[in-house]
């Protein structure tokens, strides 16, 4: 019922399906495209990542409710075929704003145009285990995957693209064309806003930082370390390893700065490094970046680390929402369940959204919600001229659950 309720709030469901054309004679659509679309985002949301859940879920009387029919009179809800076969209908320019859709749902988000912020792009592996186009064996990851692309707004952790890519390692110049689209497409809502792109060293390529350059875009990314890089912070690197010497410390953390251009830049850029002197040994870490302000230890600790949240919240997407359950043959299906998986992802974190602060659950996962306040045994009556929710006198949530259902409600006159 919760997700019902942010589903009728945000309208996800009748967004994306603005963007499928459906050539069905309307005198006889039983299941419109948002209701099936709706109804595999409350399955996804509530642990049931197969389509082939909805012939059980189908006739489930809550389910029924949440999408907006009558438990026990209403008609039933489509079944797994419908599903699969609008997961594969979607042509590729239906896709493609399908992706454009989850990035218009992100801007809308904001009440106003924020002036900056930080987007956290990062990508994950998604293991196949049959013959899907798109994936390739991943030398480093000793399987056959994709390795879908994902971007985070992680001051609000919502997501804002997901990316169905072949199992490797992006190129540069793959890179910058996706950061060209999500940018233009961002900018079509926020002219003014003031972008910053965040990424680990294989994303710090030389056309990716030229492109960023040259549009006004802000960066900073991990640059892995080198010969050259070495020796120019050996000077740091050696006052710490001495000063660690003489006061006897376990470990001495120091920071430094250097301008560096490597042989395919063709320039010079800001570099940051952390370096740690231990008893193992000396550790140097760097980013490069295009940013002016800031000095080298608030670039790499507060702002370059804080990137690690990403990876928590791509955890979220994909162990806890199962959005690696890419199985179809066709790489198009597969971007549409990605893009199905992340609106269950809006569904979930819009209730989190909706909890109080002082609640403990104001910051628990999404597997705790679903079992605290989602997937909680009630009994479903329709009468003549209502439905009533009993749930059991001893639900531990329920002052909670009657709180956030109230505060889900749209504002009366």
């Amino acid at each position: 019922m919760l997700l019902a309720a942010v589903e009728r709030r945000i309208r996800i469901a009748d967004r994306l399906a603005r963007n499928i054309a459906d050539p069905r004679n309307p005198l006889l659509v039983t299941h419109s495209v948002a209701d099936i679309l709706r109804a595999r985002m409350l399955a996804i949301a509530c642990g049931y990542e197969d389509a082939d859940d909805l012939d059980h879920l189908r006739t489930d009387p809550g389910f029924k409710l949440a999408c907006g029919r009558l438990p026990d009179t209403g008609r039933d809800l489509c079944s797994q075929p419908t599903v699969s076969r609008w997961e594969n209908a979607p042509t590729l320019r239906e896709v493609i704003r399908l992706s454009y859709a989850l990035v218009d749902a992100w801007c809308d988000s904001y009440p106003r145009p924020p002036d900056a912020v930080t987007l956290d792009i990062d990508d994950t592996v998604d293991v196949v285990h049959g013959h899907q186009q798109l994936a390739l064996f991943n030398a480093h990851h000793d399987e056959r995957c994709f390795m879908p692309i994902h971007v985070y707004d992680i001051a609000t952790s919502r997501p804002v693209a997901v990316v169905l890519r072949p199992g490797k390692t992006p190129s540069g110049q793959e890179v910058r064309c996706h950061l060209r689209r999500l940018v233009r497409r961002i900018r079509r809502h926020w002219p003014a806003t003031r972008l910053t792109i965040r990424g680990d060293g294989h994303y710090g390529r030389p056309e990716v930082m030229t492109w960023c350059e040259a549009n006004d875009v802000d960066y900073i990314f991990g640059l892995p370390g080198n010969v050259v890089l070495h020796r120019l912070l050996e000077p740091a690197a050696d006052d710490v390893r001495v000063r660690r010497a003489e006061t006897l410390v376990p470990k001495l953390r120091r920071y430094a700065e250097i301008r560096y251009g490597a042989k395919s830049w063709g320039c010079r850029r800001r570099v940051a490094a952390r370096i740690e002197a231990t008893t193992l040994g000396l550790d140097i870490r760097c980013v490069v970046t295009n940013l002016r302000g800031g000095n080298a230890e608030w670039l790499y600790d507060t702002l370059y680390c804080a990137r690690g949240q990403a990876e928590n919240l791509i955890k979220l997407h994909k162990g806890q929402l199962a959005s690696d359950r890419t199985s179809c043959r066709s790489p198009l299906a597969n971007q549409v369940r990605l893009v199905l998986h992340t609106a269950a992802y809006w569904l979930m974190l819009t209730v989190r959204e909706a909890i109080p602060i002082p609640q403990p659950l104001a910051t628990a996962e999404f597997t705790t919600l679903r079992m605290r306040l989602i997937k909680v045994a009630g009994r479903v009556i329709e009468t003549a001229t209502r439905v009533r929710i009993a749930f059991a006198a001893a639900c531990p949530e329920a002052a909670l659950f009657a709180g956030i259902a109230r505060g889900l409600q749209p504002a009366g006159p």
